[in-house]
């Protein structure tokens, strides 16, 4: 799926949902055996409830890793079992020296054929340049993250005034198109949206934090959405754990059905 077709599907769905199968072995529902056909069932039963409400999946992919071999097995069913209609992310946090990215490239962009992924931006450009060759795929950089260790150098002052995090998106920004190129900005972070978008108008920003972490989905979309809304706001625990019972999928299907209805509101108002 490329950006615009993800555009479309927002503005088709009124929702800018997408939802994170962070699926932790140990946490699967009481009905479902702890082992990797547990972890499939669930993610699958999971995204069949969900589906008509989000425009978007991401995995995170250490959830998957941990599990070996079994785990990428696991991995690579639910990505198939996602609907070509859907933006699928691969939130593997990627970034090395130029050969080794490529090969990370070819993993979550031809063997597993995620639509994005997340990568790290600490090596710099040829880190990424990998990653940008690829058409009509997108790469998603780390730009103001939600975590305490965000302030040991994302929100260190430059000697120009300028955070660090902000010369690292207006850098990267440079690199590519808004069409090849996503931030994250963590929802946690909201208020810095509005200088955020000073500095990149037109790119997609993908936003976890809402939900259990606390994030103001308001804010996010106040602070955060441009003209083609522009966000990704994604929701992992709180849909897909709403509940531990035999009732899971109803459950996050609820839950995402909350969301969505909270942003096509928001897309009125704000």
């Amino acid at each position: 799926m490329t950006q615009h077709q993800l555009v479309e599907q927002i503005k088709s769905k009124q929702s800018y949902l997408c939802v994170g199968l962070d699926t932790d072995i140990e946490k699967l529902p009481s009905g479902l055996p702890k082992n990797t056909q547990g972890v499939i069932d669930f993610n699958k039963s999971i995204i069949d409830a969900t589906a008509p409400y989000c425009v978007g999946y991401k995995i995170n992919t250490a959830f998957y890793e941990s599990q070996g071999v079994k785990g990428w097995q696991a991995m690579e069913e639910s990505l198939a079992h996602i609907p070509s209609t859907h933006f699928t992310i691969a939130d593997a946090k990627r970034g090395d020296i130029g050969n080794t990215s490529a090969h990370y490239a070819k993993t979550f962009f031809e063997v597993l054929p995620f639509d994005a992924i997340t990568v790290a931006p600490y090596m710099g450009k040829d880190s990424i340049e990998p990653f940008l060759a690829y058409t009509n795929k997108c790469t998603i950089v780390l730009g103001l993250t939600s975590n305490e260790g965000s302030q040991n150098f994302q929100q260190q002052k430059l000697q120009s005034g300028a955070f660090l995090y902000e010369t690292v998106l207006e850098q990267v920004a440079s690199w590519g198109s808004p069409e090849q190129l996503m931030f994250v900005v963590g929802a946690t972070k909201a208020q810095d949206l509005a200088s955020i978008r000073k500095i990149i108008p037109h790119h997609f920003l993908l936003v976890p934090g809402v939900g259990a972490q606390g994030g103001s989905l308001q804010e996010v979309t106040q602070y955060g959405k441009n003209e083609s809304v522009g966000l990704l706001v994604n929701a992992s625990r709180a849909v897909i754990y709403a509940s531990n019972g035999n009732d899971f999928a109803e459950k996050a299907a609820a839950a995402a059905h909350q969301y969505a209805a909270e942003m096509k509101d928001l897309l009125q108002t704000c």
